[in-house]
C-alpha cells in the first residue's frame, strides 16, 4: 500500500451506517443499510497520469479520464495546480461582469483555436453553458421574432446536461425519466447512428439521416424554429460518430431556414476527437458552441458559451434599452482559477502535441479494438474518433438485438477488479445500455492501451457470451 494511505482507513472517510455523500448514478440503499452488506462507496484519493489509487490503496489505470471523459491531460499536472495556487492568492473571484486577468488571457487563446467564432461567455458546468445557449435562441426570439422562433430541436440520443431545461433538450429517455414535466418548445429529431438505422449501409445515409431535421422544421414550421443542438460525436447515448455528408446537409438546412446551429462540445472539446473540437472535423460552422470538461481537464470548474460576433450583435442598443442585451449571469463564472486552470491545460496539449497523440493512439485503440471484434461475436460494432471509442455488444450479430445491460456492466465490473476503469451506456435507455465507452487521456500510450483492451478480452472470455 502507498505509505501517504497506510494511514487513512476506509472508516474514517465514510461510516458504515451512514454516507452523508450520495454518489452519482448508485444505488442508494447499499450505502445506508447497519447490517454486514453493507457497500462502502469507492473513494480515490491519488492520482499520476492515467493511473488512480484508492482508499485502500489499490491501483487502476483509468481509461474513462475521471469516470465522465473530463480529465484530459491526466492527474498530476504540478503547473495547472500552481497555476490555479497562484491566481487564488492574487485574486480568486469577482463577479463576472468586471471581468479578470484569466478570463481574457483564456478567451482570446481560446477562439484563436475556433475560426469564425468571437464571443465567450464563462459558467461552471456544461449544463449552464447550455442553458446560455438556449437563453440566447429565446431573447433573440423575443427581440427580433414577436417570440416565435423560440424552438429548440435537439438530437434523439443526445445528452446536453442535468437542468430541467438542459434534460429537456435530452434524448435519453431514463436519464428524463421522473423529472417532468419539462420545458416546452424542445422538439426531438431522429439520431444519425448507421448501426442501428434501417438504411444504414445506404452511401447518402447520412444525408439522409440529416434531411430529418427538414421534416422537423416543416412539421413545426420554419417561422417557430429558432436553433438546433447537436453533439459532434454524441457520448453518453453511445459514442455514435455522424456519417460522411450529415453535417454539411445540417449546414444547408440551417442556412435555408434561418434556424441557428448549437454544439455542445462538453465531451468533444479540447482535443478529445484528435481536433481542438469536434465539429471541427465535419466542416460545420456553429453559431453557439458549448464546452465544459476537458477545458480544464477537471483541476477546475469551467464551462463557456462561445458565440459568433453575428449573433453577439444582435444584443446590442442604445443604453436606454433596459432589456435589451444580453442579461444572463452565473455566480461562478466570476472564479479566476477556472480560466488560469484553462490556459495551462491549452498549453500542456500544445508543448506536448496531444492533438497528435490522440490521432495516432485512437487509430491504435480501434485497431486493437477491431481484432476483439474478430475474436467475440458479442461485438457488433466499434466506432468512434480519436482518444473516444464505444463497443456495441450484442446478442446476435444479425438482429443487432442488443445484449441486457447487465451484461455490460460486468463487463466494466470484472475489468474494474483487474485495475482497469472503463465506462458504459448507463441509466440513458430502456434497452440501449449496452455499450462499453472507452476515453483515456490524452497523454496514453501503446501500453496503456494494451493493459486497457487486455482487459477486456479477459473479461469477455470468462463472461463466455
Amino acid at each position: 500500500m502507498n505509505s501517504a494511505l497506510s494511514d487513512i482507513k476506509s472508516s474514517e472517510v465514510v461510516s458504515s451506517d451512514k454516507s452523508y455523500v450520495w454518489h452519482h448514478l448508485a444505488q442508494h440503499k447499499p450505502m445506508q443499510t447497519t447490517d454486514s452488506t453493507v457497500i462502502d462507496p469507492m473513494v480515490i484519493v491519488e492520482g499520476k497520469g492515467l493511473r488512480v489509487t484508492d482508499i485502500n490503496g489499490k491501483e487502476y489505470l483509468d481509461a474513462v479520464s475521471g469516470g465522465v471523459w473530463t480529465v484530459n491531460v491526466g492527474y498530476g499536472r504540478e503547473s495547472i495546480a500552481k497555476a490555479v495556487h497562484d491566481q487564488l492568492l492574487k485574486m480568486c473571484y469577482f463577479v463576472n461582469s468586471a471581468g479578470n486577468i484569466p478570463g481574457a488571457q483564456f478567451a482570446e487563446k481560446l477562439i484563436d483555436k475556433m475560426p469564425g467564432m468571437s464571443r465567450v461567455y464563462y459558467s461552471n458546468s456544461g449544463s449552464e453553458a447550455n442553458e446560455k445557449g438556449f437563453k440566447l435562441v429565446r431573447q433573440l426570439a423575443a427581440l427580433k421574432n414577436n417570440g416565435k422562433k423560440h424552438k429548440i430541436i435537439y438530437r434523439d440520443r443526445d445528452y446536453h446536461g442535468t437542468t430541467i431545461t438542459a434534460l429537456s433538450a435530452t434524448g435519453q429517455i431514463q436519464r428524463k425519466d421522473q423529472y417532468g414535466p419539462f420545458t416546452p418548445g424542445f422538439v426531438e429529431m431522429p439520431h444519425c447512428m448507421a448501426y442501428r438505422a434501417a438504411n444504414g449501409d445506404h452511401p447518402d445515409y447520412g444525408v439522409q439521416a440529416a434531411r430529418e431535421l427538414e421534416r422537423v422544421i416543416l412539421e413545426q414550421g420554419p417561422d417557430t424554429v429558432g436553433a438546433v443542438i447537436l453533439e459532434p460525436i454524441t457520448a453518453g447515448g453511445g459514442v455514435i460518430t455522424p456519417p460522411d455528408g450529415y453535417f454539411e446537409t445540417i449546414q444547408e438546412i440551417c442556412a435555408k431556414y434561418g434556424v441557428l446551429i448549437h454544439i455542445d462540445e462538453v465531451v468533444c472539446g479540447m482535443g478529445r476527437t484528435g481536433k481542438w473540437f469536434g465539429y471541427q472535423h465535419y466542416g460545420v460552422k456553429p453559431d453557439i458552441v458549448t464546452m465544459a470538461k476537458g477545458v480544464a481537464s477537471g483541476y477546475a470548474a469551467i464551462s463557456t458559451t462561445v458565440t459568433t460576433d453575428k449573433l453577439f450583435n444582435e444584443f446590442l442598443a442604445e443604453p436606454s434599452e433596459k432589456l435589451q442585451y444580453f442579461r444572463d449571469i452565473s455566480t461562478f463564472g466570476g472564479c479566476a482559477s477556472g480560466p488560469a486552470a484553462a490556459l495551462e491545460n491549452m498549453r500542456i496539449i500544445e508543448r506536448e502535441n496531444l492533438l497528435d497523440n490522440a490521432n495516432k493512439m485512437g487509430g491504435y485503440l480501434l485497431d486493437r479494438l477491431h481484432e476483439l471484434q474478430e475474436k467475440y461475436p458479442v461485438i457488433g460494432d466499434v466506432r468512434g474518433k480519436g482518444l473516444f471509442v464505444g463497443v456495441e455488444m450484442v446478442k446476435d450479430r444479425k438482429s443487432k438485438q442488443p445484449v441486457d445491460e447487465s451484461v455490460a456492466a460486468g463487463i466494466v465490473a470484472d475489468c474494474l477488479q483487474q485495475g482497469v476503469m472503463i465506462g458504459r451506456t448507463n441509466r440513458s435507455f430502456a434497452e440501449h445500455n449496452n455499450t462499453l465507452c472507452l476515453s483515456p487521456a490524452l497523454v496514453c500510450t501503446k501500453g496503456d492501451l494494451d493493459e486497457i483492451v487486455g482487459a477486456i478480452d479477459n473479461a469477455l472470455a470468462k463472461a463466455a457470451i
